[in-house]
């Protein structure tokens, strides 16, 4: 069999927990960003879990993960 190869834009955007939950960074924090709150924005800088139901396709990307 041949290695599996890892879609790279996958890699740059996910990264796993020790516990094997795959985290993600939250949407909206890219420009438009002087009408939206600070507590807003201090809120979408923290990292998330991704859904248990999309969890499966991230793995499929990252073999190796």
């Amino acid at each position: 069999m041949p290695k599996l190869k890892t879609k790279k834009s996958a890699a740059k955007r996910f990264r796993a927990t020790g516990s094997g939950k795959i985290l993600r960074r939250k949407a909206f924090k890219n420009h438009l960003l002087q009408h939206k709150s600070t507590k807003r924005k201090r809120d979408l800088s923290h990292l998330a879990v991704v859904d248990e139901r999309d969890a499966d396709n991230v793995r499929l990307m990252m073999p190796y993960m």
